[in-house]
């Protein structure tokens, strides 16, 4: 075991004290709480000895880490500074900057994932192909994740200066538990990461967005203290509906990574005061390890322009700049013990030792009369875009490489990108390429294609002229085009009149039958769709998909994934057709498999955290009428011409009123259980409390209602010998267990669930029917452990038009394949799915034409009213 007294050769003496030596000092406190697993202090501590027995101490060696928010990433960085082997830390979801910078460096040592996910430690130099300098910790790229050369040179007193520097002015506690809101290898979030283990306090490891409601499932059950984002992540919590959520141990949020808008700064300390959490601006640089200034946060909602103090161990200097006059207005200048060593532009810079004294920050600043600081400008062309920092240079030769004379410019949190050529130049070709190499979204990439570049009267590039194409009304036509088309797909298939760029199929009141519809439509449009698509706006979902495409993987080719919910829909109502037709097959449990499918896509469309409760009333309620309408509708047409059904099947009330018994009256049972629990859900979430407390215990209330269903699965009250029990009350808890599936978070959740399923699904029908049992099991057993299943095209344009249709397809087989008789059993089958399918797009278009129709007819109605009048 690696002890803080244990001398390594080669090394500064100050390492012997870096944080990363000192884990096991915590023992049994939580150090990583994550969806699959936590680990302790102790625990944590024997994963990196193990490590650095793998890396070795006898000699030190380059390690390139592909930077992930991941137990096994993080494992091997702490080995790594443990074992005193300097890390490059690059991007591990950017395949080129891993690449290039491996050529670039020829790292001693390769830990990344290999195609099945599993961490590997690739040892290519026994002894190190380099002369390390003896302070060298960490390499950091200074262009976000562009994979350039020039890299940053840290030392181990720059981390460990920093990190409790950090943990100082934040006041971070053992206690503490702070989410990974931002990659390991961005150096903000890698600040959050070393100064909470400095302290002892706990990281919530996850590489989930905060637009993703399981990110809030997972920080609200792991009790979270601290939160991180840059500009753009405050853009997601507008989004998501942060100011309405119930974080009850928040401790503080934390900003960096880019300027945050004034009255936004305002807004988040004033919403910060009032639930009894602190907002803490800060200022820093790669250069400078991480945080260089910090405003305090009773200054946050007065001074919301400054970026506040140098950090403790820090200081602040103004140099004159010819272009900014003033005598409290200059350069900024950094000094303290985490500026850097220096830079590093290729191998041999790693034998440097400190170039760099005082860091000239790039940024103008004034020295306000209460002794903060504000920045009011830029010396440098470096962009700073959505907290990436950006080198339009390096850019501009990235372009060059694939053939396309361009010049860039960042200008208001956009990068501009201008590029000679013709009509036959494509934009969205340079966009990708830009997209691939930089990491930003292709919403914040404006490409402009110019018959020739803008100079100077100098013959040199005109930048000014350049970013001053950011203001422009857009990119390009065909993007224009695009968002349009997919602004008119979501309101035709939602009905929605107010959509706009920033709405999302959620926002959108989107639920489990539309949403198959909207994604096959998607696919049609766009191809490949990203998992999280229905959470994500109008806007970023052009931007995400061609992120996805230029990503080599699974994915390419023919290769798809069909989503499980959509694939079990699509096979339960084969089954319940086909089991119900003489001489086919008999595989009974479809009926209850697709109530536990409902409980689940139940809390993904209607009870995201972000809604408000009148809106997921709304949204239940729209819900229950996609359900109950065309049952309604397709029940009354057949008792005009059969007397199979009455009333009590028009209203949905059969299973309450009866008649009962196996009756064609009974046949719509599966429709009035579904209809009959959502109302009740209705009613139950209309209550406040019952609001509150789903959004804090959003795993365990559903499990609550699931000990509450099995009262009447067992009969616990014996209220089956005194009178008939609805459908409804006796299969709740199926639907309930799907609802609690969706919220399972976690792998103990998980276990959890199925263990509930396996032990209360036997027994459950009339006789000995395991095989039945057994299909409800293994198919919510698929629901919960795997959110997706391999797949082609072709089967998932099938399975999408099998599951939109499941519910007009169950309410018509009924009167279709009574129709065929004796060996005509297959056809029977299909021309059943084929109805089903025609009367789904007839009731689409009907719902979708009634409100216009409606309309329609209130303005003859008032038109006729005066006339008579008059």
């Amino acid at each position: 075991m690696l002890t803080p007294h244990h001398p390594l050769p080669g090394i500064a003496d100050t390492q012997q004290t870096l944080f990363a030596r000192h884990l096991a000092s915590y023992g049994d406190r939580p150090a990583v709480l994550g969806p699959d697993g936590d680990l302790s202090y102790g625990e944590l501590a024997e994963r990196v000895a193990e490590t650095v027995g793998r890396l070795g101490t006898d000699h030190r060696r380059l390690v390139l880490l592909a930077g992930a928010n991941t137990v096994d990433a993080l494992v091997v960085y702490l080995a790594a500074l443990a074992a005193g082997h300097p890390v490059l830390l690059v991007p591990g979801d950017n395949e080129e900057a891993v690449r290039s910078l491996t050529a670039a460096y020829d790292p001693d040592v390769v830990a990344r994932p290999d195609a099945d996910g599993r961490w590997v430690i690739d040892e290519r130099n026994p002894v190190s192909a380099h002369k390390l300098h003896p302070e060298l910790a960490l390499l950091l790229s200074t262009s976000g994740s562009t994979g350039s050369p020039k890299l940053v040179r840290l030392s181990y007193d720059n981390l460990q200066a920093n990190a409790e520097s950090i943990a100082d002015y934040l006041g971070i506690r053992e206690d503490d538990r702070a989410a990974t809101t931002l990659p390991l290898h961005y150096c903000y979030g890698l600040s959050v990461v070393n100064s909470h283990l400095l302290r002892g306090a706990a990281l919530i490891l996850t590489g989930l967005s905060v637009a993703d409601e399981r990110f809030w499932t997972l920080f609200r059950h792991r009790r979270g203290t601290a939160l991180a984002g840059v500009p753009y992540t405050f853009d997601l919590l507008d989004r998501v509906g942060f100011t309405g959520m119930d974080l009850p141990h928040l401790r503080y949020i934390t900003q960096a990574g880019g300027r945050l808008a004034p009255e936004r700064v305002t807004a988040y300390a004033e919403l910060g005061r009032r639930r009894g959490w602190a907002l803490y601006v800060m200022y820093g640089q790669t250069e400078a390890t991480a945080r260089m200034a910090y405003l305090p946060p009773d200054l946050a909602a007065t001074r919301p322009r400054a970026i506040g103090v140098p950090v403790p161990g820090g200081s602040f200097h103004l140099q004159p700049h010819p272009d900014w006059p003033g005598q409290d207005t200059g350069e900024l200048l950094y000094a303290g013990p985490n500026v850097m060593l220096g830079y590093a532009e290729r191998p041999s810079d790693l034998r440097l030792g400190r170039t760099t004294d005082e860091l000239h920050t790039g940024d103008i600043a004034r020295r306000t009369v209460d002794g903060l600081y504000e920045i009011v400008g830029r010396s440098s062309s470096f962009a700073k875009i959505l907290g990436l920092r950006i080198d339009p240079q390096q850019t501009e030769s990235l372009l060059a490489r694939h053939g396309f004379s361009a010049w860039c410019a960042g200008a208001d949190d956009a990068l501009v990108v201008a590029t000679a050529g013709d009509t036959g130049t494509d934009p969205a070709e340079v966009r990708r390429i830009v997209t691939a190499a930089c990491g930003l979204p292709a919403r914040v990439i404006h490409v402009h294609v110019l018959p020739e570049l803008p100079r100077l009267a100098t013959g040199k590039p005109d930048y000014q002229a350049v970013r001053a194409l950011g203001q422009l009304p857009g990119e390009t036509a065909a993007r224009s085009a695009n968002l349009t088309d997919l602004l008119r797909l979501y309101a035709e298939i939602l009905d929605r009149g107010e959509v706009t760029e920033d709405s999302s199929f959620v926002s959108l009141g989107g639920d489990s039958l539309s949403y198959v519809e909207m994604s096959i439509a998607l696919e049609e449009a766009l191809g490949h769709l990203p998992d999280d698509w229905h959470t994500l706006t109008i806007r970023e979902l052009p931007g995400a998909q061609a992120k996805l495409d230029s990503n080599p993987g699974p994915r390419a080719g023919r290769r798809r994934r069909l989503e499980t919910g959509i694939a079990l829909r699509a096979a339960a109502i084969v089954f319940i057709v086909g089991s119900h037709i003489p001489d086919i097959f008999y595989i009974k449990g479809g009926a209850h498999l697709l109530l536990t499918v409902a409980g689940f896509n139940l809390a993904r469309f209607h009870l995201t955290p972000s809604a408000e409760r009148r809106d997921r009333i709304r949204s239940l309620g729209r819900g229950i009428g996609r359900v109950a309408l065309p049952s309604m509708a397709w029940i009354g047409l057949v008792m005009l011409v059969k007397d199979d059904y009455d009333l009590a099947n028009l209203f949905l009330l059969n299973s309450v009123l009866g008649p009962h018994g196996d009756t064609p009256h009974m046949q719509f049972w599966f429709v009035e259980a579904l209809v009959h629990l959502l109302i009740a859900l209705v009613a139950l979430l209309g209550l406040r409390s019952v609001d509150r407390a789903e959004r804090r215990f959003p795993f365990a209330l559903p499990m609550a209602v699931v000990a509450a269903g099995l009262t009447t699965r067992y009969d616990v009250f014996g209220l089956a010998d005194r009178f008939h029990v609805p459908e409804a009350v006796t299969v709740f808890w199926l639907f309930a267990l799907g609802w609690a599936a969706a919220r399972a978070s976690t792998v103990r959740r998980r276990w959890l669930v199925t263990a509930a399923a396996v032990a209360t699904v036997p027994g459950f029908f009339p006789g000995l029917q395991p095989f039945r049992e057994a299909l409800i099991i293994a198919g919510f057993a698929l629901l919960v452990w795997a959110p997706s299943l391999p797949s082609r095209g072709w089967i998932n344009r099938a399975a999408g038009i099998l599951a939109g249709s499941s519910l007009y397809i169950y309410l018509t087989h009924w009167q279709i394949y009574p129709h065929f008789h004796g060996s005509y059993g297959w056809l029977a089958l299909f021309t059943s799915l084929a109805f089903g399918i025609g009367y789904a797009e007839v009731a689409t278009r009907v719902a979708r034409k009634l409100p216009a129709l409606l309309r329609h007819a209130r303005g003859i109605h008032t038109s006729a009213r005066a006339a008579d009048v008059s």
